[in-house]
């Protein structure tokens, strides 16, 4: 069955065992997408979308200081851009600028390889509708401890979860594997074997919130599979934050698998968590039936402006300078955290901009105590104005805290205030 508004190809889809039609949910192969106002013309007297010809009437609010309708200080001239944006126009549905220097920064041909979500959420959740029947009957795998906003979307969108953990112990590992959080793909093989309603098959890599990265032999493993017909989808929010991203990065299987969906976000290592911009990448199949699904106008213009100036090579070479900071900062917090009385050793790797390490009972040596992790995590966040995440519920990470990295000066204080919190705890 064609894909609406992909041209017909007469090149095979590898692996030969994948077919589209199987993957998509046919309703979804069938769909004629809604045809947005700026489809076919985004120039001239613009008469067709019922728009405010206007404009906006944003009045600045007062500052503080002045008291006036004027705002003051270096914050002025970015509100004054942001307000000379064309905003009372629907935004450009394609975005094909931004889109084309992501697939540039990514070593893909070209812009037909790269969808744009609000935030990876909304790219979990198309995701899910267009591949997974609801009921239940059809299901996604995920392998905890992940990111819980898999299982969610798939409560909402009633379809079922599989669950196979990752390698929990510190030896070997499954089909290649090694290590603490890693992939049991030997396990996933037999899920998939004893169940043919899965999917999809979502890998954290780097894992939130172990920041281990999956190998990418044990992620070729699953793809090649030649028993498994869906999707798999690799969720690399943190990829940045890896030692060398290029390299281990699932994009550069994107040409030779085209069931596989590359999970990437504007919200880590660009830091621009605010703007909500996610990204796929998948071989133009995979994004033409995302792009068919999506809300007509789901990226805001002002979301677009600044993706597209953060994607500029004097912007790019600034987010690499601070990603280098903070992997220097994620160093130097484990080796602060190795000297705190009560703080056990790391676990998992450091691969992303976190680290995961448990607490300790305060008379074991040694010994992990979950509930002397909650007092510190509440205590901390309560009493001493440091907020970390506990994630001792999550599969293998019991009584552990996450701590994101921060500034030199931020993670001083926090691993200083942490002391004092188990010195009395």
């Amino acid at each position: 069955m064609p894909i609406h508004g992909l041209p017909p190809s007469s090149t095979p889809l590898r692996p030969a065992h994948f077919s589209i039609e199987a993957a998509i949910r046919p309703n979804i192969l069938a769909l004629h997408p809604y045809r947005c106002a700026r489809d076919d013309y985004q120039s001239g007297i613009l008469l067709d979308a019922n728009e405010n010809a206007l404009g906006h009437s944003i009045v600045p609010s007062p500052s503080p200081s002045s008291g006036s309708a004027e705002v003051d200080g270096p914050g002025k001239a970015d509100l004054d851009a942001t307000l000379a944006l064309p905003l009372h126009r629907y935004p450009d549905p394609s975005h094909a600028g931004i889109k084309a220097r992501i697939a540039a920064l990514r070593g893909l041909p070209g812009a037909d390889r790269v969808f744009l979500g609000v935030g990876s959420d909304e790219v979990i959740d198309l995701l899910q509708r267009v591949c997974v029947r609801p009921g239940g009957a059809e299901k996604i795998l995920v392998t905890p401890p992940t990111y819980g906003m898999y299982a969610v979307c798939a409560q909402v969108n009633d379809v079922g979860v599989v669950r196979v953990p990752l390698e929990l112990g510190a030896g070997e590992g499954e089909g290649g594997e090694r290590g603490r959080f890693s992939l049991r793909v030997d396990e996933i093989k037999k899920a998939i074997d004893a169940d043919p309603g899965i999917k999809l098959v979502f890998l954290c890599s780097p894992g939130n919130p172990t920041g281990t990265l999956l190998s990418l032999a044990s992620v070729r493993a699953i793809l090649s599979y030649p028993k498994y017909r869906g999707v798999v989808v690799v969720d690399e929010a943190y990829i940045d934050f890896a030692a060398s991203p290029e390299a281990e990065s699932a994009v550069t299987l994107v040409e030779e698998f085209a069931n596989l969906v590359v999970m990437q976000t504007l919200s880590k290592g660009f830091g621009l968590a605010a703007i909500r911009l996610g990204i796929a990448l998948a071989q133009p199949p995979l994004i033409q039936v995302l792009t068919n699904t999506k809300a007509p106008y789901n990226i805001s213009t002002p979301t677009a402006h600044l993706a597209l100036s953060a994607l500029s090579p004097a912007s790019l070479a600034l987010t690499r300078s601070k990603i280098e900071t903070l992997r220097e900062q994620r160093a130097r917090l484990l080796k602060m955290l190795r000297d705190v009385r009560g703080v056990g050793s790391a676990i998992g790797a450091a691969d992303a901009n976190f680290v995961l390490v448990p607490i300790l009972a305060r008379d074991a040596q040694g010994q992990v105590d979950d509930e002397r992790a909650r007092r510190v995590y509440k205590k901390l966040a309560e009493e001493r104005g440091v907020v970390v995440r506990y994630r001792g519920s999550e599969m293998g990470c019991e009584a552990c805290l996450r701590i994101t990295v921060g500034s030199e000066e931020e993670n001083k204080v926090a691993v200083e205030r942490l002391r004092a919190v188990l010195d009395v705890l």
